[in-house]
């Protein structure tokens, strides 16, 4: 059976992967995890992530068109799965559920939630 849970940057890296669509290529999700999380990472730890969640089937690869600005090379370009939107919700919903129990969190997050539904 594959493995089916997510490491905290492996989730980061599905989700990011998602937010760039047509645009999630090794490089470019670098740049996007440092834009939205504020740390750097190395290009060596996307790419051994995103095989990771290839070979656990989050992912899906393809090589998209040589283009000019890349010197002729060719971008290997990842798409979520099935599989891997539903390991994001079982995290999601994981996490939902965590938060509403803590305590010092839960009754302000459960009044936000039930004004949104309003």
């Amino acid at each position: 059976m594959k493995e089916s849970r997510l490491g905290d940057f492996e989730e980061t890296v599905l989700l990011l992967v998602g937010i760039l669509g047509e645009s999630a290529y090794a490089f470019k999700l670098a740049e996007e995890f440092e834009s939205q999380t504020g740390r750097s990472v190395s290009i060596g730890a996307v790419h051994s992530t995103l095989s990771r969640l290839e070979d656990k089937g989050f992912l899906t690869s393809e090589m998209g068109q040589a283009t000019a600005e890349r010197g002729g090379r060719r971008k290997r370009i990842y798409t979520i799965t099935a599989y891997g939107q539903r390991a994001l919700e079982i995290s999601r919903d994981l996490k939902v559920s965590l938060w509403r129990q803590f305590p010092p969190f839960a009754t302000d997050y459960n009044v936000r939630i039930r004004i949104q539904e309003i």
